[in-house]
């Protein structure tokens, strides 16, 4: 089976993509440029298209003949990125992919959506039927993103499948690295009570996920959130993550959440028209306060999804490989 996969120079993207080589498909991935790693995918039979998701031209030459395309292009979080950017990448871009896969007859379109879009669960856990309320624009950009896939599902009759991940983490993951090192340099400080849930999946775990969605006939037209058979809580995680790393748990504590909040909406406020990447920002408040707990029994009970790597062993994984890449 020919693939195509968006965003497969990305964390997530080339181990999906590795994978699917080694199972035996013929795989193609979408980069914006050429980068270290994509001389790395082409050692292993891998086919590098360079193209944009925001140009349509180039989403139907890059879907062409293409069977089954995996949709996790996206925008990361950067203070410095316009809104504008994330509509054109999540729902722009989208709407390329989308259309391009229904001119050619893609068999199966798998579209990687996030946690992100039911925000704050006040009533944990969360399942797939739990309402939408994004609290950022990359989370408001990429509900609409998922929005206009189901569209094109129900209403073009493309099949397709959205997948929500928790929290992804692993060797070669860079967004929980300063978390990492704050803890193994002992610059942490827990904001709040630290009682919050932060839900996590495994990269491994993930790439089974989408191998699923990939193949299972069940799976068509629905949705599945993706973690770990864990739901820690932030005091939990910090604690596992200091003895993996062999340090003491962090004790620093600042117990009040909102002059923290507040401080951070008027550092964004000051620094965002200069350019200036804020000290601090609210979605780096938002860790502390917002609960995020998934209930993932929808995808064990119908794609026979089953996390292979707990809690403590994934994160010694990683704590080892960021010591080894020199990156603590």
């Amino acid at each position: 089976m020919r693939v195509l996969v968006t965003g497969g120079t990305g964390f997530v993207g080339s181990r999906l993509a590795i994978r699917l080589i080694k199972r035996g498909y013929e795989v193609r991935v979408l980069a914006r440029k050429e980068i270290p790693k994509t001389d790395c995918l082409k050692k292993l039979g891998i086919e590098i298209f360079l193209g944009d998701i925001t140009n349509k031209s180039s989403m139907n030459k890059a879907v062409k003949n293409v069977e089954l395309v995996y949709h996790l292009a996206a925008v990361l979080r950067e203070i410095a990125i316009s809104n504008e950017v994330y509509w054109d990448v999540h729902v722009g871009g989208t709407r390329n992919v989308l259309e391009a896969s229904i001119q050619e007859n893609v068999e199966r379109f798998v579209h990687c959506s996030t946690v992100g879009v039911h925000g704050h669960i006040s009533n944990p856990p969360a399942d797939e039927f739990y309402p939408c309320n994004p609290g950022d624009i990359y989370q408001k950009t990429k509900c609409e993103g998922e929005k206009l896939a189901f569209r094109y599902f129900h209403e073009e009759g493309l099949p397709g499948v959205v997948v929500r991940p928790c929290a992804i983490y692993g060797p070669g993951d860079t967004r929980l690295l300063r978390l990492f090192k704050s803890i193994y340099h002992q610059k942490f400080v827990m904001i709040g009570k630290g009682d919050v849930s932060y839900h996590l999946t495994y990269i491994d775990d993930l790439i089974d996920a989408f191998e699923l969605c990939g193949k299972k006939k069940e799976a068509l037209g629905q949705i599945y959130i993706i973690g770990g058979n864990e739901s820690p809580s932030l005091n939990e995680l910090v604690e596992v993550i200091a003895k993996a790393l062999d340090v003491p748990v962090p004790r620093k504590r600042f117990p009040f959440l909102w002059p923290v909040w507040l401080a951070s909406w008027i550092c964004e406020a000051v620094c965002k028209p200069l350019g200036i990447e804020p000290p601090l920002f609210r979605r780096r408040v938002d860790f502390f306060r917002k609960n995020r707990s998934f209930d993932i029994s929808k995808a064990k009970k119908e794609l026979g999804y089953n996390p292979k790597v707990d809690l403590k062993t994934g994160i010694k994984i990683t704590a080892d490989w960021y010591k080894k890449e020199g990156w603590l």
